[in-house]
């Protein structure tokens, strides 16, 4: 009887995550973890502490010489950069005069809702599900053909399945959430119809939407979000300094490839090997046996060839607007792409390119028979943004306060002027900043919440030493994706637990974090070799419109 066996013995790699110095390691991670406030309650104790910091900074009068060149737009006449003090009288009116518009103004805010909004109805209709599906399963009723992913990469690779989950994950981090919520549980399903360890496959989905989630071949709702924060930290030092959503798109496509291969080789060759046979007597009843996979059904194929011709549509008219020298989507007094109305209004094709092939999609499966279920679409997403929408406030409150006080200005200088002491200066210093942000997010596992506490210091520190906006923001990306597979303070890590829990019930955090360990740490030494031959080694530029150095 199954009830009465012997579990099967643990292996080193089970032992390794719920003993010795892995585990303290990860009760280190816990505890520290636990110490942090709510992200709401961390950025308004920020916000509250910048006004006292700036008050005793004002007292003691801080100033230091200002690095801009005479003339230069913000350039005092006395070449100092003086800390203003927001505990007094005027401090006190700019920050009540100032509360709603440093929120709404805040440029993170707008560009998130706006894309959020063609991405809502994507998901409403059931475009972004049945993508994902196509992507990894074989058509109902066919044993040996592979979804559409594994059918591409199956004459160039022996695994064409581990290939298509965590290049289908990669892709899936355009849609935020839907690949955690989606693809991890349905790998899982997968691997175990196909009789392989479910843990393996949720391993690889999860490596793939999360570990590569500054990697994709598309423009998604992150993308905004980071480049408004980077953009209001560059402000710190040249006032009209502008960086749209695409600037990192280059460097994400070539991340995409080296995301896919060495996720799926470190499936493939670690994480199955160390997981064994999968034995399902600590499985939750519901998957014992195996699970059923829902396929893709043929009113859903059809729906995706149209709104796959909805999007080939839409590119071919947009790159009419665009290719054209004469294009009315190029810059009108250069006729050139760079600087044009296409690069800084990326955000509203990410709108459109969500929000046509959706409405198409849904029309052809009717689950969008008229305009009210669009608009259903884009509510639903809105509902979903409510605790962003209060991060941000109070996010905005401390990046205002930071800019007004010259505070981050002062640190950049003084940061900058201390890298230059030690002769750290040039591209090794980014080692040092990738694995600082790794470090960070352990502790603070979202994306936005940990940049708008470091790029208002690092972006005006790296810039005064020689290094654009763009690349430092590519920089930091490497360092937040790499270590959100495990840490316990990302927001789908509890998510990913308990769909690993339904395979084996003994399942605990430790364990999860010691299978994606190994991701983890290849993930970081691949991309932090290809960030310094593409940028450095080969010159390239991390996206359009993005210089790899900046001249203050």
């Amino acid at each position: 009887m199954a009830e009465t066996s012997t579990p099967p013995p643990q292996s080193d790699f089970d032992k390794a995550a719920q003993s010795g110095w892995f585990a303290r390691f990860l009760s280190g991670v816990e505890w520290l973890g636990n110490l942090l406030p709510h992200p709401v309650t961390l950025f308004a104790i920020f916000a509250l502490s910048i006004v006292v910091i700036s008050g005793i900074a004002g007292w003691f009068e801080l100033a230091v010489d200002d690095p801009r060149p005479e003339g230069a737009s913000g350039r005092a006449a006395d070449g100092l950069i003086r800390a203003v003090s927001l505990m007094n009288g005027d401090g006190l009116r700019r920050i009540v005069e100032n509360l709603v518009t440093n929120f709404t103004s805040f440029v993170p805010l707008g560009t998130v809702l706006v894309a959020m909004l063609g991405v809502g109805v994507a998901e409403h209709s059931g475009l972004l599900s049945a993508l994902i599906r196509s992507l990894v399963l074989r058509p109902e009723g066919d044993d040996k053909a592979p979804g559409i992913v594994a059918r591409v990469f199956a004459p160039i690779a022996k695994h064409s399945l581990v290939i298509s989950v965590v290049f289908a994950g990669v892709l899936s981090n355009t849609a935020s959430e839907m690949g955690y919520v989606v693809l991890v549980p349905l790998a899982g399903v997968i691997f175990h119809s196909l009789g392989r360890h479910p843990l393996a496959g949720m391993a690889a989905a999860f490596a793939g939407v999360s570990g590569g989630y500054s990697a994709n071949l598309l423009i998604g709702t992150v993308d905004p979000l980071l480049a408004g924060i980077t953009q209001e930290a560059a402000q710190l030092i040249d006032a009209e300094y502008t960086v749209h959503a695409a600037v990192n798109w280059y460097f994400m496509m070539a991340s995409t490839g080296l995301i896919t291969v060495v996720g799926s080789w470190v499936t493939v060759k670690i994480v199955e090997p160390r997981l064994g046979t999968y034995d399902d007597r600590d499985a939750d009843p519901s998957v014992q046996g195996g699970v059923s996979v829902e396929h893709v059904t043929d009113l859903e194929r059809k729906g995706l060839r149209w709104a796959g011709l909805s999007v080939v549509l839409f590119s071919v008219l947009l790159a009419a607007l665009v290719v054209p020298e004469s294009g009315v989507l190029r810059n009108p007094e250069t006729g050139a792409v760079l600087g044009s109305p296409f690069l800084r209004g990326i955000v509203t094709f990410i709108f459109v390119f969500f929000l046509i092939p959706g409405a198409v999609y849904g029309r052809v499966v009717g689950t969008v028979r008229s305009d009210k279920d669009v608009v259903d679409g884009m509510a639903q997403a809105m509902s979903t943004l409510g605790l962003y929408i209060v991060i941000v406030f109070f996010a905005a409150q401390f990046v205002a306060f930071f800019r007004w006080t010259n505070l981050g200005a002062i640190l950049a200088v003084q940061g900058s002027e201390f890298l230059q002491t030690i002769g750290l200066t040039g591209p090794a210093v980014f080692v040092p900043f990738i694995l600082m942000c790794c470090f960070v997010n352990l502790m603070l596992g979202s994306a936005s919440a940990q940049w708008a506490v470091t790029a208002p210091i690092f972006v005006p520190m790296l810039m005064l030493i020689g290094y654009s906006p763009e690349v430092i923001q590519a920089a930091y990306r490497i360092g937040d994706s790499t270590t959100n597979i495990i840490t316990p303070m990302m927001s789908y890590f509890g998510l990913i637990l308990a769909f690993a829990a339904k395979y084996d019930k003994r399942m605990g955090i430790g364990t999860i974090i010691a299978t994606m360990l190994p991701y983890s740490m290849l993930f970081l030494l691949g991309w932090i070799v290809l960030f310094y031959v593409w940028v450095f080694a080969f010159g390239l530029p991390v996206g359009p419109e993005a210089p790899t150095f900046y001249t203050p």
